[in-house]
């Protein structure tokens, strides 16, 4: 079920790889074509030229493809109900990896998972460029694997979700000096995990199998336990709970791939946002949903849990906390916001249950 706001809400359905595609590509066809060109802007700001990108979605295809063929049959499917050239539904879809080829600082996201009592819950802030704002939806995905909803953006097949199984992932960037797109978009590898997994320990085992060629963190709980996988192409680290908590924001954690850590880019902000949340757990694990949102807000010269964007600076540098989401994998729930966990009480949630 979906409480409605003005936010885009897809339900893709389909018995095939194929017919999967063509349901989200022809619901996105009139602004697909706008997403895919607001990207190759950032793209070409961030120093990720027109030859890099066409190098990196070969890279990217010839890995997938060695992988799990049927995404690029689903991305096929995407662009053909798109109308759109099917190198762009890759470069969406890899848009973590092509990025990764630039060198620009960067504000990102928050995830806190906590145990209250026997059940866990998960919370993420997602920041983002706010000249992308227009270009995310929720969506709910039925027919080819495990039903799962959840948050992503137009074009791309996943970021933050909910499955039938009672899986939650959260996601976070992180950066690493080899990070390149030599392996599976994380982004494909989060609908891998959704529509394959049906637990933590299934998803830590699936992500293991996948040639990875970039970084980012897959912060997973179910009824079992929470893990916040780090993945990076010299390998792939858990970080487990502590006191009936994860916390994750873009820095590696696990001393392995911290030495060739891109700190330019998330440094220091990454670090002082966790050491502010963990300082808030210090005083108790929250008691309620509402608790746990309000781990993530940030008040006047705190570190930034949550970012305004400053309207003065250019595309590239203008970061925005675009929404604010909680998981609830006992129930199958994903409550989404739209917008900062400060106005998350007065404001109205979108609610989707696989």
């Amino acid at each position: 079920m979906t409480t409605q706001t003005d936010r885009l809400h897809l339900d893709v359905t389909g018995a095939t790889a194929h017919e999967l595609g063509v349901s989200r590509g022809s619901a996105l066809r009139g602004s697909l074509p706008t997403a895919y060109a607001k990207y190759a802007e950032l793209f070409r700001i961030l120093g990720v030229s027109e030859e890099m990108e066409r190098d990196g979605v070969s890279r990217v295809v010839a890995a997938v493809d060695s992988w799990r063929p049927e995404l690029l049959e689903q991305l096929r499917g995407v662009a053909d109900g798109a109308g759109v050239p099917f190198e762009h539904v890759v470069a969406l879809n890899a848009r973590t990896e092509l990025i990764a080829l630039g060198a620009r600082g960067a504000s990102e996201c928050s995830t806190v998972t906590a145990r209250l009592g026997d059940h866990r819950l998960g919370v993420q802030t997602w920041d983002w460029h706010v000249e992308l704002d227009a270009y995310w939806h929720t969506h709910t995905v039925t027919g080819h694997g495990l039903r799962y909803a959840g948050l992503t953006e137009q074009g791309i097949l996943s970021k933050i979700g909910v499955n039938e199984a009672g899986l939650a992932l959260h996601f976070n960037i992180l950066g690493h000096a080899s990070d390149g797109p030599d392996g599976i978009p994380m982004h494909l590898l989060s609908s891998t995990v959704l529509s394959e997994c049906a637990s933590v320990d299934e998803a830590v085992a699936l992500v293991r199998s996948a040639p990875i060629g970039s970084s980012s963190a897959f912060t997973m709980l179910d009824a079992a336990r929470a893990v916040s996988l780090e993945i990076s192409p010299v390998g792939i680290f858990e970080i487990t709970e502590v006191e009936g908590s994860v916390q994750r924001t873009n820095h590696f954690q696990h001393a392995e791939p911290l030495m060739a850590q891109k700190s330019e880019i998330y440094e220091p902000d990454s670090t002082e946002r966790l050491d502010l949340v963990r300082e808030r757990l210090a005083a108790g694990v929250p008691e309620s949903s509402t608790e746990l949102v309000r781990l993530l807000r940030s008040e006047p010269g705190q570190p930034p849990l949550t970012c305004i964007p400053d309207m003065s600076k250019e595309y590239g540098d203008r970061w925005g906390t675009l929404a604010t989401i909680v998981t609830d994998p006992d129930v199958r729930t994903i409550r989404i916001f739209d917008g900062m966990p400060q106005a998350s009480e007065a404001g109205e949630w979108r609610v989707l249950t696989v």
